[in-house]
């Protein structure tokens, strides 16, 4: 339901938490496996809330390119590279764009599109969202100094990641190598992840402009601090 709230509320780029969550009572490939087709699930689901008229279709046009080679980099990744050097660079680049915006440098600025950032994004996206189901950072990085209404912030991410979750369910599959009791408890799930995207999408018509793009930040910083964490932490072990 937690993923599915965030999903609701802004678009379905902060999704970190789940792995996280489930990694309590289950192996993290498992878990990222289980999650693979619910996201898909959620996203469709999500689109009766981000239509169309909320995408912006020119920055999709330049993100999902990249997006595409991103994940195919990530399922190598994921094979034979360890996916916590992703997980700390991707969090100190992160924690540093917050830091610009909270000393006020990106504050009111809107900044005008651009293709090499935005293919870098998409890029840098495909690979956290393979690797640890975490590409909100990439894309929100570009997304939001560009100065989108709230509206067009969220559907552009939920399209985003609609597309991403689609190409990266096989292959998430295949490295957990699902069992049929994964299916049964991806099903028990839906309805709760269902719930969680239509309460999300009710906060996100209650908040202002300045308040959701605060929100947003915010929670860029605790993504950020988990991916470091979670870095961090698997060459502690």
């Amino acid at each position: 339901m937690a993923i599915g709230f965030m999903k609701g509320a802004f678009g379905g780029g902060f999704a970190i938490i789940g792995i996280p969550l489930l990694a309590l009572v289950m192996d993290p490939i498992k878990a990222g496996s289980m999650l693979a087709p619910l996201f898909v699930a959620m996203d469709l689901f999500a689109l009766r809330f981000w239509r169309p008229n909320t995408w912006s279709k020119p920055d999709l046009a330049l993100l999902v390119p990249g997006l595409v080679a991103g994940i195919i980099a990530g399922y190598v990744l994921l094979e034979h590279v360890d996916r916590h050097i992703v997980e700390i660079l991707m969090a100190l680049t992160t924690l540093y764009f917050a830091w610009l915006w909270l000393r006020g440098k990106g504050a009111g600025v809107t900044r005008e599109r651009s293709q090499g950032k935005a293919v870098l994004a998409g890029t840098a996206s495909g690979v956290t969202t393979m690797v640890a189901h975490s590409g909100g950072p990439p894309l929100a990085m570009y997304l939001l100094p560009l100065g989108l209404s709230k509206e067009v912030y969220a559907g552009t991410t939920s399209m985003f990641f609609t597309i991403g979750n689609l190409l990266k369910a096989g292959p998430w599959i295949a490295v957990g190598r699902f069992a049929d009791g994964l299916w049964v408890l991806m099903l028990i799930c839906l309805p709760a992840a269902f719930f969680g995207v239509w309460a999300g999408w009710k906060l996100h018509g209650r908040l202002n402009q300045e308040q959701l793009y605060r929100i947003c930040y915010g929670l860029l910083v605790i993504t950020a601090f988990k991916l470091l964490w979670d870095g961090v932490a698997g060459y502690l072990h």
